[in-house]
């Protein structure tokens, strides 16, 4: 599945928004939302994510790169998620974020950044429905894939035999990483560049998935 994150574009957000609203091949859009405290960027405030997605038709992915997570959840509702990832460091009390979520009948993923090894999580990975690996640093769109990911990937790719989660990797995904993830069960990838700075949003989708 291809999860499309608007961050880096060609075009303005508004409208990078709705183009991706249009891709037949998307399954979801990617909804980066960082308050400047977590990671360095900032980008929208709570209310301006929800004005920028309320009326957007495509199950929404939501990474939230914030500080007290579990503080943005009601807001959120708004926009009718499908999945609401987190960062575990990032809130007081993990497994109570993770029971909030689902109760609202969201799926719930954490996310694990590109310095942090897979093993400081794997208590939460039977509570989960979805690990996201960064394979950029968190934050900021166009950079470039980090290698070590493959490890972890592996690693979750073992772990994942005894668990019900999806994989999902975000950052840095071309054509050739997308054929080298295709083979360690990645479920979910988070493509921006590569999709959004180009004028026509299709033709790099159909690309990867028709290769």
């Amino acid at each position: 599945m291809i999860s499309v994150s608007y961050l880096n574009s060609i075009y303005d957000k508004r409208k990078t928004v709705e183009l991706i609203d249009k891709i037949s091949d998307a399954n979801f859009i990617h909804i980066d939302l960082m308050d400047g405290k977590y990671v360095e960027e900032k980008n929208f405030e709570i209310n301006e994510v929800i004005d920028l997605f309320k009326d957007i038709n495509k199950d929404k992915d939501v990474h939230l790169m914030v500080n007290n997570p579990e503080n943005y959840i009601d807001d959120l509702l708004k926009i009718n998620p499908k999945i609401i990832t987190f960062h575990p460091d990032a809130c007081t009390v993990t497994t109570e974020l993770i029971d909030l979520i689902k109760s609202k009948g969201i799926k719930v993923g954490i996310a694990i950044n590109s310095y942090l090894e897979v093993s400081r999580f794997e208590y939460l990975l039977d509570r989960v429905d979805n690990v996201l690996v960064m394979s950029v640093k968190a934050g900021k769109g166009g950079q470039e894939f980090i290698p070590d990911t493959y490890t972890k990937l592996e690693h979750l790719k073992m772990l994942k035999k005894g668990n019900n989660f999806t994989i999902e990797v975000d950052g840095g995904i071309n054509k050739e990483i997308y054929n080298k993830l295709k083979d360690l069960d990645v479920d979910i990838f988070v493509i921006g560049s590569y999709i959004c700075m180009n004028e026509n949003f299709e033709r790099p989708i159909k690309e990867l998935i028709n290769n």
